[in-house]
């Protein structure tokens, strides 16, 4: 059985792969899911029915894990032809939105409505609840991960019936970063901030001592910022800072930052690509969703020519983690399109990788060359594996599954939950029967 962090499902794999496009491909393409059987629903009537009566089944949502863990050998439900619906309590500052709606339709729903999400990943184009189970994060010293805007969740169970769990009963935090081992999410519930407005600013050329010597000043400066290498024999970074204007205390932005200039126009993460698909920069100012992601979502930001890895650490070992990197760096540059490194506040979510630390994030945009990338991402593993390193659920990793599982204080108690809530097993996979045990 390969490990969790494969590029290819366990299993049979057709001969001839489908195109990204493909419902059954996902979108980077490395990935053929074979499921017995594809079962896209018009109705959530209908996808209860299908849950009911399978005997093994996963859901797939946007596509845009990198490793196997949407697959499945037998049935893959698809919801994402059922209209998807938004719902906002203003008085109480929530959302409740279909589980399969992206971030970029749920930002622009509860902006028309006067709100905003606290965070958003790079690309809106994602599911909410796909990111939700994955403990997909966004950037921010103050901000947590999406998953942590969960008020409630609402599964449908093995049986078919919808089963709700909500912040503050005694399965909510082992819920809500699930890997989809818990059932079938149709809704979830979101917290909200009122709307707010901001400016995102481009530093060329910070030095990579710079960087590291000045960490949290640089982080903190903003209500998201982001690092961007390509790596190489003297690396440096492009800074993204994205200002609240409520909090910005200068009409402009300093010229310098650590030694880094402010750009001279737009810029894209990954040198010489058109900056088109990005979002606005420049100090223009807007609303949150269309500034907290790097990618707009009329743009697809790549042509999925590309694999995925990311290690989350303690951010106090932030300084020594770089300095790790920097000692492969030139290893790294001949497989690297870009390298993002970026922070999140923790949380009390037992899967979450910022569970209990708050964390960074060692992003890792490699080519699309798995054997060639293969033995690269073992290197990062070995220079970061004295850091505790904990794998992005949804991306490539070759890090042993015992020791993912040793990352996780509270993995026991939710092998404990998922066994209460699915004692059949209908929802796993062989990713989830590694990672967990039990049958895939």
């Amino acid at each position: 059985m390969s490990t969790p962090g494969s590029p290819v499902p366990p299993g049979a794999v057709p001969a001839a792969q489908p195109p990204a496009d493909s419902p059954l491909a996902n979108w980077a393409g490395n990935i053929a899911f074979a499921p017995r059987r594809f079962e896209p629903v018009a109705s959530l009537d209908a996808a209860r029915e299908a849950v009911a009566s399978a005997r093994r089944l996963r859901v797939l949502g946007s596509g845009h894990s990198f490793n196997a863990i949407a697959d499945s050998s037998a049935v893959l439900l698809s919801l994402s032809g059922i209209e998807p619906e938004v719902s906002i309590d203003a008085e109480r500052r929530r959302v409740r939105a279909s589980g399969w709606i992206t971030y970029a339709a749920l930002g622009l729903a509860v902006h028309e409505a006067g709100f905003a999400l606290h965070n958003f990943a790079s690309l809106p184009h994602i599911s909410v609840a796909g990111s939700i189970a994955t403990g997909t994060h966004g950037s921010g010293d103050g901000s947590g991960s999406l998953a942590t805007a969960v008020a409630a969740l609402e599964f449908i169970d093995a049986d078919g019936e919808i089963r709700t769990v909500n912040r503050g009963e005694p399965d909510f935090a082992g819920s809500v970063v699930h890997l989809g081992a818990l059932g079938v999410v149709t809704a979830v519930t979101l917290d909200l901030l009122p709307a707010f407005d901001m400016r995102q600013y481009v530093y060329d050329g910070l030095e990579f001592d710079a960087a590291v010597t000045h960490f949290d000043e640089l982080t903190s400066a903003a209500y998201s910022t982001s690092m961007f290498t390509p790596w190489g024999a003297e690396p440096s970074f492009q800074l993204w800072t994205k200002q609240r204007v409520a909090d910005q205390t200068q009409p402009f932005p300093p010229t310098q930052r650590f030694g880094a200039t402010l750009a001279d126009g737009p810029r894209h993460p990954v040198p010489g690509v058109d900056p088109a698909a990005c979002t606005e920069q420049q100090g223009r100012t807007g609303p949150a969703h269309e500034r907290l992601p790097h990618f707009r979502p009329e743009f697809t930001p790549s042509a999925g020519e590309e694999l995925q890895s990311e290690y989350l650490v303690d951010r106090a070992d932030a300084p020594a983690a770089l300095e790790a990197l920097r000692a492969v760096s030139e290893r790294l540059a001949p497989v690297v399109q870009i390298s993002e490194v970026r922070t999140m506040a923790a949380d009390d979510l037992w899967l979450s990788p910022a569970y209990g630390r708050d964390t960074v994030g060692f992003h890792f945009t490699w080519v699309r060359d798995y054997e060639s990338v293969r033995p690269i991402m073992g290197v990062v593993e070995e220079v970061l594996a004295s850091f505790a390193p904990r794998p992005h659920w949804g991306k490539l990793f070759t890090v042993p599954i015992t020791e993912v599982r040793s990352q996780y204080p509270r993995m026991g108690d939710f092998e404990e939950l998922r066994g209460r809530v699915d004692p059949e097993g209908k929802f796993m996979n062989d990713f989830c029967a590694e990672l967990l045990g039990g049958g895939g």
